[in-house]
């Protein structure tokens, strides 16, 4: 891109996994970056290598997004710097494993403030500039366990994405007609620090090869999706078949083919 042209992208959760992976593909694309995570370290290392490798410019913004009013202070950090952001990434992500009622209500808060409050105020908050520039592109990091039918363990997540997904798709509708793209990215299992976070690393053992899909895989079509303007993007074809099959098949048939799985990667405990 020419410093006309320079495009800015903010990437939550950008110090490992898709996150990560999808720096390195906008910073491909000619993107600047803004980084924000908890780990300072990462970030930075990730920062420099980037700026090397592709001569974009960089700027890390060290946040915890499960706390209040830490989207505001991000966005404050911004206007300070001067930064207009014309791609927004909501990655950052994890899960909490076993049964709702054996986990704390701060977990659970913490959860929803990280999956759903961050992702709807940080959008509310730089959507206004996108729209006033004509141009914008939103990628929230949904799952394609919001598609299909939920089993016990891990209460909240596939409830996160089903709300990120029509999030997204009334999102899109409401502005393509600016020049704003928003997709919601679905992948399946994705090898990254996910479940090593959610303690769930010995289960994942134990699903096949083939179900597996890489970071950067799902990073490079999350740019394509976006930039073709598809409001729902399912990674894989293993899981655009498992989507169509939830559709497909009786909903408690569905569920119990779930069900018989489920404790091969949720932790289930009572």
């Amino acid at each position: 891109m020419s410093e006309q042209t320079r495009r800015t992208a903010l990437i939550t959760g950008a110090s490992a996994g898709i996150g990560k992976a999808l720096a390195e593909v906008f910073a491909q694309h000619g993107f600047d970056l803004v980084l924000t995570a908890r780990r300072e370290d990462r970030l930075q290392a990730l920062a420099d290598d980037l700026s090397a490798r592709y001569g974009v410019r960089t700027h890390c913004i060290v946040a915890d997004l499960a706390r209040q009013g830490e989207a505001e202070k991000i966005c404050e950090h911004l206007a300070a710097a001067g930064l207009a952001i014309d791609a927004l990434v909501n990655n950052a992500g994890y899960g909490v494993p076993g049964n709702y009622r054996a986990t704390t209500w701060r977990q659970q808060e913490d959860f929803i403030q990280v999956m759903v409050t961050a992702v709807c105020e940080l959008t509310h908050r730089l959507l206004p500039g996108m729209v006033e520039r004509r141009y914008g592109r939103i990628v929230n990091i949904a799952s394609v366990a919001g598609l299909t039918p939920a089993p016990a363990g891990h209460t909240l997540y596939g409830a996160s994405k089903a709300f990120m997904i029509k999030f997204t798709q009334a999102l899109a509708q409401e502005t393509r007609k600016h020049g704003v793209h928003a997709t919601a990215v679905c992948p399946g299992f994705t090898h990254s620090e996910f479940h090593d976070v959610t303690g769930t690393r010995e289960q994942m053992r134990r699903m096949p090869s083939w179900m597996w899909l890489t970071a950067e895989q799902v990073a490079r079509e999350a740019y394509d999706a976006v930039m073709r303007g598809d409001m729902i993007y399912v990674n894989g074809w293993v899981y655009k078949v498992v989507v169509v099959l939830a559709r497909l098949l009786p909903e408690r048939l569905a569920l119990a083919l779930i069900r018989g799985n489920a404790s091969k990667y949720r932790r289930t405990e009572t």
